[in-house]
This record gives structure tokens, C-alpha cells and sequence, in this order.
């Protein structure tokens, strides 16, 4: 069986590679890729060294919102281009959506390997490149994928529709969350004003956690290879952005992000409506870091370890709200 997957593997990346006019003859190795979780994605090395990335989608039932997933990433990949940040570049994306190549980026995955001082830089590097793709802006709000419908003409609809959707999945899997799902989607429901403030959708990753942020090193320094995984992206409200970069955190705590992130144009402003709104995105990463380990049968320690870590700071977000209703 596991012969069959490999000879599988090799024919459809040579055959990805001749319909993005790439020799397919040219491909010289192949491996898979870890650290992702849903989809399947494989490194492609040609016999003159260049480097690619093929990820291909599963066939199998997700969230709501991970429809098309790889119509986001593509979006995203020439959003960084138009802002000048470091990222993999679109090769192909193909007629069903289903499969994606891309340019490799150097560097691993940002460890804790780094001294205070390298990571110092480092943070605030990513703080400007950041900045930077918060300028580019859309025309409507939302998903690009249309999994949950077109973009929206204002972020309150679009946000709101997406809380709705991850709402329903937790129904839908049953998914073990620390409040039944209908308090949650009443106390949620509060804060919603605080959504009106934003009116220019920006280009959001949306899980910029350590794994899919690249850092290259040299002999004498490090500096960010690449941003990678933009598959989550929306057009939305830039302070979203902060959930994935201090996950389970306070981003109001990493003074050189911030730093770089100000340097660079970005707005980082903490009053009562913007500490709503950060409430809300706290409480949808987390919501969805909790229903996903249902379609994605993840083991019981993975399963224990998002009711330990994560649903903690659901509740959290969710007293934050109520907190500044009451």
C-alpha cells in the first residue's frame, strides 16, 4: 500500500508540473511535508535544486468555512507579493481548487532555538511585514473562498457570519466545548456593536502561529525566510491578525511585534471597542481549535491538551465580554 501512495505521489506532481509548463522530467525527489494539519502537502526538489510545494486538499468533511480552502491561500500568496513580504509564490492552482504549487521559501519553522536578542529582531521584522499586509486591501469582506457565501459589504455581516458557522459545526459534531453552544452564541451576540468600527477590509492570515512563520539562519544572523499556510486568510479586521501571533497569549505583551508592527504603518490601538472585538476573534480561533478535533478524529491527547490550553481561554474571551457588558 504504501508503494501504490508513493508511485501515486510522484505521478500527479509530474503531472501538476506539465500543466505549469515545468518538465516533468525534471523532478528529482519528492517528500512529504509534516507540521500541517489538514491538508497533504509535499515538498518537489528538480535536479537543478529548485524547490517547490504541492498541497493538495482532502476529500474529506471539515468545518464549514475549510471549503476551498486552497482559493484563500492562493488570494493570500499575491496579497504578500503585492505588500513585498516574504512568502511562497502562486505556481498553479487548478480548475477544481483541489490543488495548489507553489514556490518553496527557505528557513524552518520558528523554534525557541533563538537567543532574546535574535528573537527581539525577528519579532519586530515580522511586526513591519506585517503592517505591510494589512495594507492591501479588498473590495468586500469575508472569505475569498465563498465556502460560507459571497463577500459581504460590511465586516459586521461577514463576522457575524462567520461566528454563525462555527457555531453550527460545534452543533452539528457535538463538539465538547466548556459552555453549551447556544450561551456561547448569546453572550458572543453582546459584543457585535464593537464590529462596526471596521470599514476597510485588509488581508488577514489569520495563523501566523510560530509553525508557519520561516526563519532563515546564517552563520552571523536570522531574518524571516517566508509566511507561509495562508490558507485561513480573509478580508477582514487587522486586529484579528493578533490572536494567531500570541496564541493563547496577549499580544499586548510583545513590545518588539508591536514595535515593528507601528514602525511599519500598523494601527495597534487597545481601547474598550478594540478589546471587544479581539474578545470575539479570541473566542473563533478557539472555538474552532475546539469543534475541528471532531472531522479531524484527533487522538485523545490531542483532544485533552485544547480542553487544558484552549477552552480555558474560550472562557476567558467569552467573561471578557460579559465583563464589559454588565
Amino acid at each position: 500500500m504504501g508503494g501504490r501512495t508513493v508511485v501515486d505521489s510522484w505521478e500527479r506532481a509530474r503531472r501538476i508540473l506539465e500543466g505549469a509548463r515545468i518538465p516533468p522530467g525534471r523532478l528529482a525527489h519528492l517528500r512529504p511535508l509534516t507540521g500541517g494539519t489538514y491538508n497533504a502537502v509535499e515538498e518537489l526538489r528538480l535536479i537543478d535544486g529548485s524547490r517547490y510545494v504541492l498541497k493538495v486538499a482532502p476529500d474529506t468533511p471539515g468545518l464549514r468555512y475549510e471549503s476551498r480552502l486552497l482559493v484563500a491561500e492562493a488570494e493570500f500568496y499575491g496579497g504578500a507579493e503585492t505588500a513585498g513580504v516574504p512568502a511562497p509564490r502562486l505556481v498553479t492552482l487548478d480548475d477544481d481548487s483541489a490543488v495548489l504549487l507553489m514556490t518553496a521559501c527557505p528557513g524552518d519553522p520558528w523554534d525557541g532555538s533563538f537567543t532574546e536578542a535574535e528573537r527581539a529582531y525577528l519579532r519586530t521584522e515580522l511586526g513591519r511585514q506585517v503592517a505591510a499586509l494589512h495594507r492591501v486591501t479588498g473590495t468586500a469582506f469575508g472569505y475569498p473562498s465563498g465556502a460560507l457565501g459571497p463577500l459581504a459589504p460590511d465586516w459586521r455581516t461577514a463576522f457575524t457570519g462567520m461566528l454563525d458557522a462555527i457555531l453550527d459545526d460545534a452543533r452539528r459534531f457535538a463538539a465538547r466545548l466548556p459552555r453549551p453552544v447556544d450561551e456561547i452564541a448569546v453572550t458572543l451576540r453582546a459584543a457585535y456593536d464593537a464590529l462596526d468600527e471596521v470599514t476597510v477590509p485588509a488581508l488577514v492570515h489569520f495563523d501566523l502561529w510560530d509553525g508557519n512563520i520561516l526563519v532563515e539562519r546564517s552563520a552571523d544572523s536570522v531574518r524571516i525566510g517566508g509566511l507561509i499556510d495562508g490558507e485561513r486568510m480573509f478580508w477582514g479586521d487587522p486586529l484579528a491578525e493578533f490572536v494567531s501571533l500570541a496564541l493563547l497569549g496577549d499580544i499586548r505583551k510583545d513590545e518588539a511585534f508591536l514595535s515593528g508592527y507601528r514602525e511599519g504603518g500598523g494601527r495597534a490601538e487597545f481601547d474598550r471597542p478594540a478589546l471587544l472585538r479581539l474578545a470575539l476573534y479570541r473566542a473563533y480561533l478557539y472555538l474552532i481549535m475546539l469543534v475541528e478535533t471532531v472531522p479531524r478524529a484527533m487522538g485523545e491527547g490531542d483532544i485533552q491538551w485544547r480542553e487544558e490550553a484552549v477552552a480555558p481561554e474560550l472562557l476567558a474571551a467569552l467573561d471578557e465580554i460579559e465583563e464589559d457588558i454588565s
